[in-house]
């Protein structure tokens, strides 16, 4: 940028008041140091001079007036009298109020630039500043002062307007190219008699100005206050960060127990942890583990974790995946909310394509268990729709986001009723999920607290989706496995036996004839004793009851010494 024209007369009063303000400051300098050496008579002397020279400064003004319109630079008339202290001279500065940092300056750690091209201006600017005990360094030009800044470290640059070569306005420019504002502030110094300079310089990102001859206390008030600016927004910012910080961490650590809507619904609202709820209608989605007991008895502690927890995360994602809540994991239990804390009107629908991807994703994640040497999962899961109770539930010490009411008690019902593969959904789901749902046999499902049985579908897919394939079908024995038959009526095995012979069995379900009249989907525990080996248990859910009194059932996975044993009686030729 080149330099602009100026005024022969405006040129002259420059560099008259130059030297005059010059001679200001180092009075001023002079005072200090040598009041701090106890030399209080020269103190006097000193001030003589500097008197002088201010008013030399007020004869040049009245010779040379200031541009029209121009702001006048400060000039400060001593009264007659004793020289004022340096507090009372300070006294005449109006410096903006600032509210108190929260912890006051350190200038030993603080670095400025000065940058002036007239070296006696450099020399007391450091001088003075380095006596209230900031570092200083100074460039004598523009080319000089943007590589210091390139360099260097700097907390404020006082930047003088008027140099050869690069002026202030151009040096002003490069800097906040890389500096914002508040990472580096910038007071311009200009000794121009218009506002123009002061203007531009304000609009290209100057954070303040204080105009020459440099009254030093203006000078120190200004630096001091663009100081506990930066430092107050560099505290704001790190305040900031740190609240970014601290939320990312609760999300990722709560988001591994509670979606991240409900994470941010407690974050963003003040009354996001308050006790109580509402009430909603959602779909609720219950999955269960079968046979996982007796699965994992022969397995070390960490392969079980490893099972475990590889599973519960892969069902997490998958419900997360569409847009649902993980309420709670109860062992290798799973129970997923659609519609809270975020209600949307295809729930139901969402719910019901979870549930048929979270067999998709169980098959996959079996296929890596056999390269591990674990055990294949088998997996029910039941989807409900209904009312319920959802909001923070518990006490003020410990709360959890949940639901309750009837509607999980029938949810949890259903889920009951599963068999390994397979995916009930109710018939208040099925109306609500909407087209393309695939669905077999229609079951009546008894559940506590109602009056009437809840009618319920065997799933068989959404859409392009299936559940994946139902059990190879069994294979009709040549003769007939004799079995002592027990009832399970929840986790309890009924004590009283009776008898029946399986004429169909595959490791995944089989056909029984019994005189015991059985109804769908109770629960059996069969117990075998082949000649060749122990006693071996099959639990079983029975599926169906034909006209002809066979029973279709269903296994959980069987253990792996029973599973063993199967595979060989099939492996004969039954």
């Amino acid at each position: 940028m080149s330099e602009p024209k100026v005024d022969p007369r405006a040129q002259l009063r420059h560099d008259l008041r130059t030297p005059l303000h010059q001679i200001v400051g180092y009075a001023e300098l002079l005072e200090d140091e040598v009041r701090d050496a106890g030399h209080e008579g020269y103190v006097a002397d000193l001030h003589k001079v500097r008197a002088a020279a201010r008013r030399a400064l007020e004869i040049v003004d009245q010779c040379f007036p200031s541009g029209e319109g121009a702001e006048a630079p400060v000039v400060f008339r001593e009264p007659e009298g004793d020289p004022p202290s340096r507090d009372s001279e300070r006294d005449q500065v109006a410096v903006p109020a600032l509210r108190p940092p929260a912890e006051p300056l350190v200038p030993g750690s603080i670095s400025l630039l000065v940058v002036d091209d007239n070296e006696l201006n450099r020399d007391m600017l450091s001088r003075r500043l380095g006596s209230r005990g900031f570092r200083v360094e100074v460039a004598e030009d523009g080319t000089s002062a943007l590589a210091m800044a390139e360099a260097r470290d700097f907390d404020l640059v006082l930047l003088d307007v008027m140099m050869p070569g690069l002026s202030g306005i151009d040096v002003l420019k490069r800097l906040r190219e890389r500096f914002s504002e508040s990472d580096l502030p910038v007071v311009m110094a200009t000794a121009r008699d218009t506002t123009e300079d002061v203007v531009e310089a304000l609009r290209l990102g100057a954070n303040d100005y204080v105009t020459k001859p440099l009254d030093f206390a203006v000078v120190l008030a200004r630096v001091e206050t663009q100081l506990t600016l930066r430092r107050q927004k560099q505290e704001i910012r790190s305040l900031v960060e740190n609240l970014e910080l601290r939320n990312r961490f609760i999300q990722s650590l709560f988001g591994r127990y509670l979606s991240e809507e409900v994470v941010s619904d407690l974050l963003a609202s003040p009354e996001g942890p308050k006790i109580g709820g509402e009430q909603r209608r959602v779909t609720l989605l219950m999955s269960d583990l079968r046979g996982f007991t007796p699965l994992t008895e022969g397995l070390k502690p960490q392969q079980v974790l490893r099972l475990l927890n590889s599973y519960l995360g892969a069902m997490a994602d998958v419900v997360l995946a569409h847009q649902g809540t993980v309420d709670e994991f109860v062992g290798d239990a799973i129970l997923a909310i659609f519609g809270a804390p975020v209600a949307r009107p295809d729930d139901a629908r969402r719910a019901v394509a979870c549930a048929v991807a979270m067999q998709e994703a169980l098959a996959a994640l079996n296929r890596g268990n056999e390269t591990l040497s674990l055990p294949r999962l088998e997996m029910g899961i039941a989807v409900h729709t209904g009312e319920v109770i959802v909001g923070n539930i518990g006490s003020e010490r410990r709360t959890k986001y949940g639901v309750v009411g009837s509607a999980v008690n029938h949810a949890g019902r259903i889920e009951s009723f599963t068999v390994g593969g397979q995916v009930l959904i109710s018939d208040a789901t099925l109306r609500e999920a909407g087209e393309g749902v695939r669905v077999g046999e229609r079951l009546a499902v008894d559940a506590k607290g109602t009056r009437e049985p809840i009618v319920v579908y065997d799933l068989r897919g959404l859409g392009e989706a299936s559940v994946p394939g139902a059990p190879d079908g069994p294979l009709r024995l040549k003769v007939p496995l004799n079995v002592l038959c027990h009832v399970v009526v929840g986790k309890r095995v009924q004590a009283e036996a009776f008898g029946g012979r399986l004429v169909e069995l595959s490791v995944r379900s089989g056909s029984l004839l019994t005189p015991r009249r059985l109804r769908p989907l109770s629960n059996l525990k069969l117990e075998l004793r082949p000649q060749d080996r122990g006693p071996l248990e099959i639990y079983a859910k029975v599926m169906h009851v034909s006209a002809d009194g066979s029973v279709a059932l269903r296994f959980t996975p069987l253990r792996p010494e029973t599973e063993a044993w199967v595979n060989e009686l099939l492996a004969e030729g039954p």
